[in-house]
């Protein structure tokens, strides 16, 4: 039986208050607070989920060069007492596994690539179940 996630598109940028403002008027969207102090989430009337994180020291994209900097992540959202089946899950599916040192507590967080080398985190949810906004200010 699979663990039941979900995910969300994290874009790294310098200035994340403008970055999320840009993107809820874009979207006719509403900005939330996460529950990290350096990420912002952008919610939409669909429920769809863009979240931005604060990173000092990103160097803005250029594109078609990807060299530059990391463009964008995925978090799957899993609740905590759910986080060891999602890991099996993971590699069971081909995925390989960069950082999955436990960390405990609602920051677990599990770093992977996907079969074709694409970076990705199960983050745990404490106390959230998967289907609940993934970064709701506790």
């Amino acid at each position: 039986m699979a663990v039941t996630k979900t995910s969300v598109l994290v874009l790294d940028c310098a200035e994340p208050e403008a970055l999320a403002d840009f993107y809820a008027e874009l979207l006719g969207a509403e900005v939330r607070m996460g529950m990290h102090p350096d990420f912002l989430e952008v919610v939409g009337q669909g429920g769809v989920s863009i979240a931005i994180r604060r990173d000092h020291s990103l160097a803005p994209p250029s594109w078609p060069r990807p060299d530059d900097s990391q463009q964008a992540h995925l978090h799957l959202l899993v609740s905590q007492h759910d986080m060891d089946e999602a890991e099996r899950e993971v590699i069971g599916l081909g995925g390989r596994p960069l950082d999955t040192k436990h960390n405990g507590g609602p920051r677990d967080v599990r770093l992977y690539s996907d079969p074709a080398g694409h970076p990705f985190a199960l983050v745990a949810r404490e106390g959230r179940t998967a289907d609940e906004s993934p970064l709701d200010s506790p």
